[in-house]
């Protein structure tokens, strides 16, 4: 619960660094597109901790899952159907998704369990995609630097792209598939940046994984 308090409490500082950071924003929404976009087309799927829908509403995606109600509240307001709940025991049945959304999994209080749970609600050869912040990146490693100056950083919990594998190999997923941006310093990025394929090089990873 450490993880929902910074963003029940300080909304409006989250809302704030999607508008000092634009081109950040952009290249990460667009290296998560590419990724829903191979999961095929008329597919129903879910965000995972949507916060107020900044990747949810341009994608298209018409429903989510966020725990703060500040940030479901501006959600809605955008036309996402959001409900409350956590990542660990989500509120769905079972084989009911074609692909499930997280995009801050940093901020997730259990992520082995979380994927156990998009595993179950997938329907069979459905799609989790995980966007984060990789661990030993350029940008990890500054916000990590700084945990301790941050409210949404202090609690948070950053992978590498190796324990990302594992933890979804655990889960039931396969045929991993990369793609990676936000190269170079975060205040730095003045453009929205084309996703590449792999990683190593972006600080920003998104991973497409498929249900056995």
């Amino acid at each position: 619960m450490l993880q929902i308090k910074p963003f029940q409490k300080y909304t409006e500082e989250y809302e704030q660094w999607f508008e000092a950071h634009p081109m950040a924003y952009e290249s990460e929404l667009s290296a998560v597109k590419m990724q829903l976009l191979k999961v095929g087309e008329n597919v129903s799927g879910i965000e995972v901790g949507l916060g107020s829908a900044r990747f949810a509403a341009p994608l298209g995606i018409k429903e989510g899952l966020e725990p703060a109600s500040r940030l479901r509240d501006i959600a809605r307001k955008k036309g996402v159907e959001t409900i409350g709940g956590r990542a660990e025991k989500l509120p769905y049945r079972d084989l009911h998704f074609d692909f499930v959304l997280f995009v801050t999994i940093e901020h997730l209080d259990d992520l082995a369990a979380a994927l156990k749970e998009a595993h179950r609600v997938l329907k069979h050869k459905g799609s989790v995609i995980l966007g984060f912040i990789e661990k030993d990146s350029l940008i990890g490693q500054a916000y990590q630097q700084r945990r301790r100056f941050s409210h949404f950083y202090e609690h948070a919990t950053f992978y590498t792209v190796e324990r990302v594998k594992k933890l979804l190999n655990a889960a039931g997923f396969t045929s991993l598939d990369f793609i990676q941006t936000l190269f170079g310093e975060l205040d730095d990025i003045d453009e929205r940046q084309s996703p590449k394929d792999g990683y190593g090089e972006g600080s920003f990873i998104v991973v497409k994984a498929d249900k056995k």
